[in-house]
């Protein structure tokens, strides 16, 4: 069975539209037969999102540090929940876990624990698709704030091409389980300035 790992919030958030589209990511997941592995916690868009699998009968797994447990934030009604001892532990476990990652909106963890796995993408650590639900435009600011990124040489296209993106749950999840990000080889080069050419990125 593959898997996708949701990074979201804790949060409701201010618009129902989020709690929403969490439970059509549920929903769809369970309906396609692909497992979840979340951050294990019983509050905001990441109950919502596990609640919606388990009502469609699918796969849940939680990954969650002790500390977290302690706030009596897991979520009990798992079959699968794994109690790691750090935050680092717990996105590794979540990374080995998993087929590819989505994100929905989300504060610094959500948005941290994403471009940590776009990340390990680019250097090549792993070769799985990331992408994020733009729920009313949640994401518009740090998708703009990656192209202009391209624009100033801080970032090839290639690499930000590894972000997928899209408003709808079905067809942004059904990109990510067919989707093989690329992988280039090099992506900075020390002898080129700022005037240099376009492969100097």
């Amino acid at each position: 069975m593959p898997r996708i790992c949701v990074f979201c919030g804790s949060s409701a958030g201010s618009r129902p539209e989020y709690l929403e589209a969490a439970a059509q990511v549920g929903a769809q997941l369970a309906r396609k037969g692909v497992g979840l592995v979340y951050g294990g916690s019983n509050v905001g868009l990441m109950n919502a999102v596990a609640e919606a699998v388990l009502a469609g009968g699918g796969e849940v797994i939680g990954v969650i540090p002790e500390a977290l447990v302690a706030k009596e934030v897991a979520h009990t009604g798992l079959a699968d929940l794994r109690v790691v001892g750090s935050m680092h532990e717990r996105k590794a476990l979540m990374a080995d876990l998993s087929d590819a990652f989505l994100a929905l909106p989300g504060g610094f963890g959500t948005m941290e624990e994403f471009i940590e796995a776009v990340t390990w993408s680019q250097l090549g650590l792993h070769r799985k698709a990331c992408g994020l639900l733009n729920v009313c435009g949640f994401y518009d600011s740090l998708l703009a704030l990656l192209d202009h990124a391209v624009e100033e040489r801080f970032l090839r296209p290639e690499n930000r091409a590894l972000v997928l993106a899209g408003a709808e749950a079905e067809p942004l999840i059904e990109k990510l389980l067919t989707t093989q990000p690329a992988y280039v080889e090099k992506w900075v080069s020390r002898l080129k300035t700022r005037s240099g050419p376009a492969d100097g990125r």
